[in-house]
C-alpha cells in the first residue's frame, strides 16, 4: 500500500532529524532522551541517589537518562503497558499502573520509600482524529498526576508531557495546588510544529 504524503513527510523528517542521528551515535533508544536531558539541565530534576518513577517508559529513552543521572546509589522504576528491553540500573514493571496489581508491584519496587521524582513522556496511540487524541492524551496526564500525588515525597518533583489543546489549561490548574512552582518548557528536541510541551512542577506539598 502506498504511503500518504503526510507519512512520507514524517519519514523524511525523522530520517533527517539531527536528534535521531545523535541518539544513534550516543546510544540512546529514542530522540526523546534529549528532551529529558534539556529539562534536567534547566531545572535540575534528577540528582545522584534519587528514586525516580518513569511512567510510560518504553522504549526507554528517558529511563536511560534517568539511570545515568541517579548513579549507583539511586534507583529508577519504569513502567509501561508495552514491553521494554532491560536497562542497567532500571527495574521495569510491565502493565497498566492504574490496575491494582501493577500498582502494588510498583509500590513493592520502591519498597515503601517516597519517590523523589516522577517523570512521564507518555502519549496515546494516535488515531489521527485530533479531538479523540487530545482527550486520550489528557486522560494519560491526569493518571500521571494522580500517581505523582500518591507516591512523591514532600518537595518532590514532577515532569510530564502535555499536548496543548482542549483540557490543557484545566490540567495546569489541577497541577498548581499540589506544588510550589509549575513552569512550562519546550526543549529543542521537541519539534516546533508539535503541540507538546512539558510541565515541570517542583516542591510537592504532600
Amino acid at each position: 500500500m502506498a504511503r500518504s504524503k503526510s507519512s512520507n513527510r514524517w519519514l523524511d523528517e525523522h530520517v533527517n532529524d539531527p536528534f535521531v542521528k545523535k541518539a544513534q551515535v550516543d546510544g540512546y533508544r529514542s530522540r526523546a532522551s534529549y528532551k529529558l536531558l534539556a529539562l534536567n539541565d534547566k531545572d535540575k530534576l534528577i540528582k545522584p541517589g534519587n528514586l525516580v518513577l518513569d511512567l510510560g517508559s518504553a522504549p526507554g529513552g528517558w529511563s536511560q537518562v534517568a539511570s545515568k543521572l541517579v548513579g549507583e546509589k539511586g534507583k529508577v522504576i519504569a513502567s509501561d503497558i508495552l514491553p521494554m528491553d532491560s536497562i542497567a540500573g532500571v527495574e521495569f514493571i510491565q502493565g497498566d499502573f492504574t490496575e491494582q496489581d501493577v500498582f502494588d508491584l510498583i509500590m513493592a519496587a520502591v519498597d515503601g520509600a517516597p519517590v523523589d521524582v516522577v517523570i512521564s513522556d507518555m502519549a496515546p496511540n494516535m488515531s489521527g482524529v485530533s479531538a479523540i487524541d487530545q482527550a486520550a492524551s489528557m486522560y494519560l496526564v491526569e493518571l500521571a498526576l494522580d500517581m505523582a500525588v500518591q507516591t512523591l515525597k514532600p518537595k518532590g518533583l514532577f515532569a510530564v508531557k502535555v499536548f496543548q489543546g482542549e483540557g490543557y489549561e484545566e490540567f495546569v490548574k489541577q497541577v498548581r495546588p499540589h506544588f510550589d512552582s509549575v513552569v512550562v518548557r519546550k526543549p529543542d528536541a521537541s519539534r516546533a510544529r508539535s503541540r507538546e510541551v512539558y510541565l515541570v512542577a517542583k516542591g510537592f506539598k504532600g
